[in-house]
C-alpha cells in the first residue's frame, strides 16, 4: 500500500481562487476584508510567519497591515493599540504572532482582542463557542486540517480519532472538532503511557507534538489516515532539511492517506486565517445591512 498524498498546497490554491471573489463582492459593497497583525519583538521564524500572512492577505484583495514593536515594549501600549484597532470599522480581524516576550501576559493579550475580531480563534468566547458546536471561529490549523479531510473524502463519524499534543492553538482544538463530526476521540501527549497502544488502533493520527520524526510506521494502523501538523528542523549533521513529527517515509507505506512536510497542512493554516477575517467582514456587512 502506498497513502494518497493529502496535497496542502493544491487545497489551499483552490480555496484562495475563491475568496478572490468574496473579496470582490464585498470590496464593491465598502467592506474591504482587513487584516492587522501586531508582532513583537525580532523572532525570525515570526517574522517569517508574518510576512507570509500579509502577502497571503494581499494576494486575494485584502487589506493587511503589519505593526512591528521592540521586544522590550511595555504590554500597556500594544494593549491601547488593540483597543484602538477593535474600535476601527475597517479592520475586521486582528492577530497577535505568537509566542510574546516573557514579560508580556499572553492571555490577556489575547482576552483583549475583540471576540468579533479573534481570527484566531483563540479568545475564551471563542473557545467556548467551539466547545458547544457553534463556533465562529476555528483555530486556523485544525480549520484547515478539516478542509483537508473534507477534500479526502474522509469519512470521521463513528471513526477512532488519536489527537498527539494538547495545546490550545491545535491539540485542544482539534480534538474538539474531531468530536463535534462525530469521531471518538483520544487526547495524547507527553504523559501518556503506552502511546502505540492508542495509535495503532486509531483510524485517524493528530500529530501536533513537536517531535521530529516521533511518529513511526509501527505505530499505525495499516489504512489509517495520518495528519502530520509538526514543522520541524532537523541538526545540520541531518541534513538541516524540514520534517514533519511523522516519519512520511515509513508511514505512508502503512496509511491510506498522509500528509506531508512541507506542503501538507502548513499552506492551509493561511488559508484558514484568510477565511476568519473574509467570514469577519461578511459578517460585519450583514449586520450593517440589517441596520
Amino acid at each position: 500500500m502506498t497513502a494518497q498524498i493529502l496535497d496542502g498546497n493544491a487545497l489551499a490554491q483552490e480555496l484562495r481562487a475563491s475568496f478572490k471573489e468574496r473579496v470582490a463582492a464585498l470590496t464593491a459593497k465598502g467592506h474591504k476584508p482587513g487584516l492587522v497583525v501586531i508582532l513583537v519583538g525580532e523572532d525570525p521564524a515570526s517574522q517569517v510567519y508574518v510576512r507570509n500572512k500579509v502577502n497571503a492577505c494581499e494576494a486575494v484583495g485584502m487589506h493587511s497591515e503589519k505593526l512591528v514593536y521592540p521586544a522590550d515594549v511595555a504590554q500597556s501600549v500594544v494593549m491601547e493599540k488593540i483597543a484602538e484597532l477593535n474600535a476601527d470599522p475597517q479592520v475586521h480581524g486582528i492577530l497577535v504572532q505568537l509566542p510574546l516576550p516573557k514579560h508580556f501576559d499572553e492571555e490577556a493579550v489575547l482576552e483583549a482582542i475583540a471576540a468579533a475580531k479573534d481570527v484566531d480563534g483563540f479568545h475564551a468566547e471563542n473557545v467556548g463557542a467551539l466547545a458547544q458546536g457553534n463556533p465562529r471561529f476555528i483555530p486556523c490549523t485544525p480549520y484547515g486540517v478539516m478542509k483537508m479531510f473534507e477534500k479526502g473524502n474522509v469519512d470521521l463519524s463513528g471513526k477512532e480519532a488519536v489527537v498527539i499534543g494538547r495545546s490550545n492553538i491545535v491539540g485542544k482544538p482539534m480534538a474538539l472538532l474531531l468530536i463535534n463530526a462525530g469521531a471518538t476521540v483520544t487526547v495524547c501527549h507527553s504523559r501518556t503511557k503506552d502511546l502505540s497502544f492508542h495509535t495503532r488502533r486509531a483510524d485517524i493520527v493528530v500529530a501536533a507534538v513537536g517531535k521530529p520524526r516521533f511518529v513511526t510506521a509501527d505505530m499505525i494502523k495499516p489504512g489509517a489516515v495520518v495528519i502530520d501538523v509538526g514543522i520541524n528542523r532537523l541538526p545540520a549533521d541531518q541534513g538541516g532539511k524540514l520534517c514533519g513529527d511523522v516519519d512520511f517515509e515509513g508511514c505512508k507505506a502503512v496509511a491510506a492517506q498522509i500528509t506531508p512536510v512541507p506542503g501538507g497542512v502548513g499552506p492551509m493554516t493561511i488559508t484558514m486565517l484568510l477565511a476568519n477575517t473574509i467570514e469577519a467582514a461578511e459578517r460585519n456587512a450583514q449586520q450593517e445591512a440589517g441596520r
